[in-house]
């Protein structure tokens, strides 16, 4: 079991572990069941059918209630006085499968809820659909601390901060504290930052809720989400929503997640030193454009960050000058893959504006660093940046 007075590296490695047992596997493989043997009443059983619970989620969330848990030493302070309590965590089968759980489990219709402007662009059709359900949706962009002027009246604050893909910081602790004056709760999507980066629960918030797809699981090849949370009640409801709707993860997903979480430290401090050294090469380039990343001195988010944030993460954005520039950009690396998502050990680039729904120039990329060795990628990045200078291809 962890601590919470151990280091980030040793947590990581330990979270959620079973007591040792002479001859077993440190970690259990995953357990495939639908149903399981049940004698007698339900009542209290730890696992009576699939949908409800598996021992693999049950250790999973553990080891992520853990990592969540604000330490009794955490500079940002817990709400109780900086004394940790127990974390509820909830997993789900997507990241989408978490939000939705929070969002539109907890609104009912003739609430407000407050959502971000420049925030993940599925939260525009989540948006249409709890309108569709008579719930009040207004918005305000992440930088400033925007949202403050939109909770009179509020149910459930919605913060994302680092903001996907534009990177802005809000100030979590002021945002929750406001919320929570006028009676509303907060959520927040601690996705990009994961637990080792920032703690939700540490400032305040009422919900942690992430992507597991992303940094979590780290290899780009697993779909997960969870909700962690202080309250037990809370938690219940979005443990009731998973079970209606059946956004239940599968095991064994559930257990490579697990499996991977060893290496979340390792690989999340490796991804923030490259992603500051890339965001300060490309900084230098004439080609490029504002430039963001949190842990960039010159970033208009850099003070903000550096208070409530452990650690950066690994998304750059920056714009090119226009979408065939861009595209003549990504077709020239050779370290760095087109794809979507982010936190993979691997070097992700997209241009974003090929989704529509994020409010970002045509040549906006979004680029998700990964383990690479920080000096090849720069070369590579500054490589691809001076052919697409030169023109288009006269052979292509």
């Amino acid at each position: 079991m962890s601590a919470s007075a151990d280091g980030d590296g040793t947590r990581v490695v330990r979270a959620g572990l079973p007591e040792e047992e002479p001859y077993a596997a440190p970690l259990p493989g995953p357990v495939f069941a639908a149903h399981y043997h049940l004698p007698g009443d339900p009542t209290g059983a730890p696992y009576a059918y699939g949908r409800d619970a598996n021992p693999t989620w049950t250790a999973l969330e553990q080891a992520i209630g853990e990592l969540e848990a604000p330490d009794a030493d955490d500079a940002t302070g817990a709400d109780d006085g900086g004394v940790p309590g127990p974390v509820h965590t909830v997993t789900f089968a997507s990241g989408m499968g978490a939000i939705s759980a929070v969002l539109l489990g907890t609104a009912r219709p003739g609430d407000i809820v407050v959502l971000p402007s420049d925030g993940y662009n599925l939260l525009v059709p989540t948006r249409e659909r709890l309108e569709g359900y008579g719930v009040e949706v207004r918005t305000a962009p992440t930088g400033g601390d925007a949202q403050l002027d939109a909770l009179d009246g509020a149910r459930l604050l919605w913060i994302e901060s680092p903001s996907n893909p534009g990177l802005d910081v809000c100030d979590i602790r002021r945002l929750t504290d406001a919320a929570h004056a006028r009676g509303a709760l907060v959520a927040v999507d601690n996705t990009l930052a994961t637990p080792l980066g920032q703690r939700p629960l540490a400032l305040g918030a009422d919900f942690s809720v992430a992507s597991g797809t992303k940094a979590l699981t780290g290899h780009g090849d697993v779909l997960l989400g969870y909700v962690a949370c202080r309250d037990p009640e809370l938690a219940a409801t979005v443990r009731q929503w998973r079970k209606t709707v059946g956004a239940i993860p599968g095991p064994m997903e559930a257990w490579l997640a697990h499996r991977s979480l060893a290496t979340l430290e390792v690989r999340t401090r490796r991804q923030a030193e490259n992603a500051l050294a890339l965001a300060e090469a490309l900084g230098g380039r004439p080609e490029v454009r504002d430039v963001r990343h949190p842990g960039l001195p010159s970033d208009p988010s850099y003070a903000l960050a550096s208070r409530q944030m452990r650690r950066f993460g690994c998304l750059v954005s920056f714009t090119l000058p226009d979408r065939e520039f861009c595209e003549r950009f990504l077709a020239a690396l050779r370290l760095v893959d087109d794809a979507t998502s982010f936190g993979s050990v691997r070097t992700t680039a997209e241009r974003r504006a090929r989704w529509g729904g994020d409010a970002v120039p045509e040549g906006f990329v979004r680029m998700s660093v990964g383990l690479e060795d920080a000096a090849d990628l720069v070369a590579d990045v500054e490589r691809a940046l001076e052919r697409a200078a030169s023109g288009p291809d006269p052979a292509a």
